[in-house]
């Protein structure tokens, strides 16, 4: 008699050889060879998604621009920015900058308290966390807070922290390169992948736009934590 699939006991449990399986399909990348090796296809929602990279705009938001884009007409959580938001880049990647709302916090504390309330309210479809070294416990809350709801949460972090334990069932590092971005595969509820996977991205040209207002205000997100709409 042959063994039960591990699915068939659980559907947590997998073979270390095959991706796992999802009862949730997960939400379609925009990129056919990047989702065919995540499981459920495509990113998790309602889980922590660490993107490490070596420096900001390496290609991170181009790679997440399709998945964004199709979260419209919902909003999008900017928590902690390297860099205050340019709506025509948005634009660029598909994201009606109306829809951003960013958030601003004294220390890393305070950015996390927020982040954790985005996801315990349901109020945004998408969550990006640009954060460095992170207390474990601080990723464990912020995990458990993304799997009270559907949100698409995504941290993004130096390369550095690959080395760090994290709950996230996915974590990816990225590298620029010509035409696009390298992906590689940190964890994954899979077989190991031990070569890079290449990413062809659009490019982006932001010299021909006339110039726009990009800030408007916008009430507080939540508690003393400062937050504006861009747009």
């Amino acid at each position: 008699m042959s063994a039960p699939l591990p699915q068939s006991i659980h559907a947590s449990l997998w073979l270390a050889s095959q991706l796992a399986r999802s009862t949730v399909r997960g939400l379609d990348t925009g990129f056919d060879a990047l989702s065919k090796e995540l499981p459920g296809q495509g990113w998790p929602t309602g889980a922590l998604i660490d993107l490490l990279l070596p420096q900001p705009g390496v290609g991170e938001l181009r790679l997440l621009g399709p998945a964004l884009q199709s979260l419209s007409p919902r909003r999008i959580a900017l928590v902690q920015t390297p860099h205050a938001p340019q709506a025509i880049g948005w634009r660029q990647i598909g994201v009606d900058a109306a829809r951003l709302l960013s958030v601003r916090a004294a220390t890393s504390a305070d950015a996390a308290w927020a982040a954790e309330q985005i996801l315990k309210s349901g109020s945004c479809a998408a969550l990006l966390f640009w954060q460095r070294h992170m207390r474990k416990d601080s990723l464990r809350r912020l995990h458990l807070a993304a799997q009270t709801g559907s949100t698409l949460f995504v941290m993004l972090r130096p390369l550095s922290c690959a080395q760090d334990a994290s709950p996230a069932p996915l974590r990816l590092s990225l590298a620029a390169a010509a035409g696009g971005i390298e992906v590689s595969f940190v964890k994954r509820r899979g077989p190991q992948r031990d070569t890079p996977l290449f990413i062809s991205l659009p490019s982006l040209n932001l010299l021909h736009h006339a110039p726009v207002d990009r800030r408007t205000s916008a009430p507080a997100v939540v508690g003393s934590v400062s937050s504006e709409l861009v747009g």
